[in-house]
Parts: C-alpha cells; structure tokens; sequence
C-alpha cells in the first residue's frame, strides 16, 4: 500500500475529532501511506473560544498543527475528513474549507481523490450519518470516490455500527461514548488501500 499520499484533515472545537484525525494518521501510516495531519482554518471569535475553557484549551494546544491549503488537497491521493456535526450538518469551518476548492474542483484535480468521512456528536442520533452524507455529496459534485467502512470489520460493529464512517457519541464531560479507536483505524487502511489501487492502476 506505498506510495498513497494521505491527507487527514480535521475540525475540532474540544479535541474529540482531532483525536480521531490521529488514530486515522497512525493507521494510515502503518498502512505505508506518505501523511499530512492538518487542520482547517477557525472561524469563531476569540471571544466565543474564551468562553469554553475546554474549547479555548484545545485551541491552544493545537496551534502548532499546520493548516489545511489546496496544494494539499492536490497532494493528496486519499483524504479522511473528521469534523463534528452541526444541525446534522458540517462545522462553518470545514464547509468554508471545501467552499473555497473551485479552483482546484474546476481544473479537474478532485476527479478520482479516495475521500473518507468522520464524525461526532453529543447523542447517538445527533446528526452523525446526516453530516457524513452531507460531506458526500460535496464530494460526488468532486468526482471523488467515496469509501466507506460499510460493516466491512467487526470493528464497526464495536464502535456503533455506523456503515457511512466513524462516528462517536460524546458525553457532557467530552468523553467519547463508544470504542471507534479500532473503526477509525479500520477505515483509515481501507481508505489507503483502495487508493493504492487507483494509484496502481494509473502507473
């Protein structure tokens, strides 16, 4: 599975997503894949992150990881997305991300990207699979070829049984609910898998 540049690529207001991003980098890596571990730009005012001791400390621990850009996106032969749902929905600051790939979209270089999503939520019926299926239609207008878990592991199973990605509930004092630590890795290595053999099949 050498040679897939890997991109994972992540929201997170409190660390549960960026926890997840790390899992999906670890596997992806033992997988053989080149990585990136980025995050997308912060919207939110100072003040609103100062608000949340738990956001405000995540935010500051993780000023040090590198921004997402399109020359990354361009990269990258696999992306894994991880970002927590909003009204069922993406964060501002992943859509934003995507909202600004025109141009790498109209030049034809998102066509055949193997994308994966992540997710998470305050409740097990919070939004979990609608805001994977919302990043999936993004990424069909892509052209990228969307690949899901499925209940292709028992991992999956253990860690919810969501077949669209990943996703965890998080509790009032931000743990995670379920056990994903083994389904992020699973389709981490699926996701570097089939685009080694997009890759491959391109040489």
């Amino acid at each position: 599975m050498g040679n897939v540049n890997t991109a994972i690529i992540y929201y997170s207001s409190t660390g549960t997503n960026y926890q997840m991003a790390q899992w999906a980098e670890q596997a992806a890596k033992e997988a053989g894949a080149e990585t990136k571990l980025l995050k997308v730009p912060e919207l939110a005012p100072e003040e609103a992150i100062a608000s949340n001791p738990a956001w405000k400390e995540h935010y500051e621990a993780t000023k040090d990881v590198p921004e997402a850009t399109t020359e990354d996106l361009e990269w990258a032969d696999a992306i894994i997305f991880s970002a927590p749902t909003r009204f069922g929905n993406l964060p501002a600051q992943m859509k934003q991300f995507l909202d600004m790939q025109g141009g790498l979209w109209g030049a034809g270089k998102t066509i055949n990207k193997v994308v994966s999503g992540m997710t998470s939520a305050q409740n097990p019926h919070g939004g979990q699979e609608a805001t994977l299926l919302a990043l999936y239609t993004s990424m069909m207008h892509w052209g990228a070829v969307i690949a899901t878990p499925g209940y292709s592991d028992a991992s999956i199973f253990a860690g919810g049984g969501n077949p669209y990605g990943t996703s965890v509930t998080v509790d009032q004092d931000g743990n995670m609910v379920e056990d994903v630590e083994g389904a992020v890795k699973h389709q981490a290595k699926r996701t570097v898998d089939i685009a080694s053999r997009i890759v491959a099949g391109n040489e």
